[in-house]
């Protein structure tokens, strides 16, 4: 979905897509066939990932010397207070509840996408 909402609504940034959480690090990382792929602004993190959560993917995340300045913001269908509460406490840079209707989801990753990679000032990588 947020896929294609980058496509659709000609989103500025460009858009890298894992389907699990292994491979999300092994991106990150720049590791096997992710090797020479540009380091990412921002993440978003879904918590419901197979082979490795979002749960884990963010505790490695945060736990590694360069990559916990990359911005991680949970992006998931979970409204659960726990699911939030362990989110932020692994650092996460924010919790989003994925809305149902796709045209308020396009407008939450605009919102998203302005505030961390226009209106913020990140650190550089």
């Amino acid at each position: 979905m947020t896929k294609e909402a980058f496509e659709d609504h000609k989103l500025r940034n460009s858009l890298h897509v894992v389907n699990n959480g292994v491979d999300a690090l092994l991106f990150l990382r720049k590791e096997g066939e992710f090797e020479g792929v540009p380091t990412p602004d921002l993440v978003l993190l879904d918590l419901n990932l197979p082979r490795m959560d979002g749960r884990e993917v963010l505790a490695e995340i945060k736990a590694d010397e360069v990559l916990r300045r990359i911005p991680v913001v949970v992006l998931t269908t979970s409204e659960a207070e726990e699911d939030v509460l362990r989110s932020y406490n692994l650092h996460a840079n924010a919790y989003v509840t994925k809305p149902v209707d796709f045209e308020q989801f396009v407008s939450v990753v605009r919102q998203v996408d302005d505030f961390f990679l226009t209106v913020v000032r990140l650190p550089p990588l």
